[in-house]
């Protein structure tokens, strides 16, 4: 019980602000960025540091190869630094 209320703790404080994200597209969009956060935190990534590492390479990446960016196709953190 103690894992899964702390995984949840920072969507369930944010609950309220979650009501103004505009528009339901701002939600969509606020709900995806939320998952990529998550997602890198699953798979051993600082999510900072992954959302900086896609934000630089993004603008001359292949739209056909965006797969390539997501978080469990990327080194974590750990293994970058043994690198």
């Amino acid at each position: 019980n103690n894992p899964v209320e702390r995984a949840i703790r920072s969507l369930a404080l944010g609950r309220k602000n979650w009501l103004f994200a505009g528009s339901d597209t701002g939600g969509q969009r606020a709900a995806a960025i939320a998952s990529l956060i998550a997602t890198a935190k699953l798979n051993g990534l600082d999510p900072e540091a992954y959302l900086r590492r896609v934000l630089e390479r993004i603008a001359d990446h292949p739209v056909s190869r965006v797969a390539e960016l997501l978080p469990w196709n990327l080194p974590s953190d750990a293994d970058a630094a043994a690198t």
